[in-house]
Parts: structure tokens; C-alpha cells; sequence
């Protein structure tokens, strides 16, 4: 057994004599894993956006050119080489919306900002009690009446760009406040409302519609502009239903449906003396709806 044994190393030495085994250090593992870890999370955003379809064709095309350069198709590989510089270009404007949300994303991380002494530009305004009881219950009597809202309540970053689609306000909150600028046929219930600290800071803003295609089709746009709210931004936006009256809470890219008045409470209790620090946040798209 012994010398089976040294026949089989000693041959498998000869036999691969002048082969290149690269030494894997501590180091390479690491690498391998943060690779496999940020080629895990693109794929799983891209899962959920309209840029997964547009990756599927680039899989099928990257597919057809390795049938050719296994058959030796030499015509197509010869166009395939000469277009690939086009098809580079062609790419990123294509995937332009999903390269900007995700350097969107990347730059609300705090792993910067956490460090930076000079990014202190304001304190962040957080709500009071008063606040978010008028915010509860002007929520739950427009449910009651089926009454259509869009409520955002900021936090760290700053929805200046937001606020000028809309009409400025600068107005305390308060539940007969909200109800009534969401009430039909005002002339500011078609929009968002905006609130930074105790104040409403704008009304009848835009707000940009999730690219989610996993998102259930009974949601209309108003529910749709929520979520992707909170898909951009940090925010915490209150949505109620104008059919069902029911009201939902969009926060992190996540809706919940139905959220009882006692969870809306918990809910803004949650964010309410968080610690942020300030950002400025800028992009331009919106909806309107009645």
C-alpha cells in the first residue's frame, strides 16, 4: 500500500512537471469573497428591476458569440469584435436610470459621513409627539373616508429638489391641516406632502415611481410613488388607499399594506429621535395624480 502510494505521488509529479500552481495566500480568499459577495448583491437589485430583463439579452447574445467562437464562425466574431466599443456605450445608456440608483444608493451609506468633521451642515429636525399623533390620525380619518394621501416624513437626507415641484407651505402639522390639503377637489390634493420636523414644508410634489416589477398590480400609482420614495431616499412615506381606505407604510424599498393605527405609531416612534447625520439629496422625476 505503501509503495502504490509513492508510485502514485512520484507519477503524479512527473506527469504534471512544468504546469503553473499559483499559491493561494490568506489574502486571495478575501478577494474571492468580496467578489462573490458584490457580484451577489448586483444580481439580486438587478433581479428586481427592468434592467434584469436587459441583462437576460446580454446573456443570450454573450451566449450566441461563444457558439460562434466554438464553431469557428469567423464573420461573426469579426463583427462582434468591432462592435463590442458600441455595445459598451450602447450598455451604459441603456442601464443609465439603474447605474444612477445604484451610486444613489452607494452614497447614503454613513461610512463616510461618520468620519467626515466638515459634513455637519445642519442638525437633523426630528418630529415631535404632536407631530405624529396628527399624522396618525389625520391618516386614519382620511381611511375612514377613503380620501387618497402621500405623506413623506424626511429624515437624513434632504428633499430639497422635492420640494420645489411642488407649492412651498411652511406650515405647522397638524391633522386638520393634512386632511384638509388632501381633501378632493382642493387645489393642493394632487401631489405629495413633505414634512421635515414639525412643519410641512411642501405640498403637490412629485415623487419617482418604482422600477420594482415584483410589487402586486392592485397598487396604483400612488402606492407605486411611495415605494419608490423609499427606494431613493431614507424617508418614510404614509400612503392611503383612495379605493380601500387602507393606509401603508413605504420605508428602505419595502411596502407594507394595511399597517394598523397602533403600527404607524410604532413606526414613526422608530424614527423619530434617530441619529442621522445631514446629507443633501438630488434628482429630478415625478408623478402627479388625482
Amino acid at each position: 500500500m505503501i509503495d502504490w502510494l509513492r508510485n502514485f505521488v512520484e507519477n503524479y509529479i512527473n506527469n504534471t512537471n512544468g504546469m503553473y500552481f499559483p499559491t493561494v495566500q490568506v489574502k486571495d480568499i478575501i478577494e474571492i469573497l468580496i467578489i462573490a459577495v458584490i457580484l451577489y448583491e448586483i444580481m439580486l437589485w438587478i433581479k428586481n428591476t427592468k434592467a434584469w430583463m436587459l441583462l437576460r439579452g446580454i446573456i443570450m447574445l454573450g451566449a450566441f458569440i461563444l457558439l460562434a467562437w466554438i464553431f469557428q464562425m469567423h464573420t461573426i466574431l469579426y463583427l462582434a469584435a468591432q462592435s463590442i466599443n458600441v455595445l459598451a456605450i450602447a450598455a451604459i445608456v441603456v442601464f443609465q436610470p439603474e447605474l444612477r440608483r445604484a451610486l444613489e444608493k452607494l452614497g447614503e451609506k454613513n461610512l463616510l459621513s461618520n468620519i467626515n468633521p466638515f459634513d455637519k451642515s445642519r442638525e437633523n429636525e426630528r418630529f415631535s409627539d404632536i407631530t405624529a399623533d396628527s399624522i396618525v390620525s389625520a391618516c386614519y380619518t382620511m381611511g375612514s373616508v377613503c380620501t387618497g394621501a402621500l405623506i413623506v416624513v424626511e429624515q437624513a437626507i434632504q428633499l430639497s429638489e422635492y420640494e420645489m415641484t411642488g407649492i412651498e407651505l411652511d406650515c405647522k402639522v397638524s391633522s386638520q391641516v393634512l386632511i384638509n390639503i388632501f381633501e378632493h377637489n382642493t387645489p393642493l390634493h394632487d401631489g405629495a406632502v413633505i414634512i421635515r420636523g414639525d412643519r410641512i414644508t411642501s405640498a403637490t410634489c412629485y415623487l419617482p415611481l418604482s422600477d420594482n416589477m415584483s410589487i402586486s398590480k392592485d397598487l396604483g400609482t400612488r402606492h407605486r410613488a411611495a415605494l419608490g420614495m423609499s427606494e431613493v431616499c431614507d424617508a418614510l412615506v404614509i400612503a392611503v388607499s383612495e379605493e380601500t381606505g387602507q393606509v401603508s407604510v413605504a420605508m428602505g424599498g419595502n411596502l407594507t399594506r394595511g399597517v394598523r393605527r397602533e403600527e404607524l405609531r410604532e413606526k414613526l416612534s422608530q424614527i423619530q429621535y434617530r441619529s442621522t447625520e445631514p446629507k443633501r439629496f438630488s434628482i429630478r422625476k415625478g408623478w402627479r395624480r388625482k
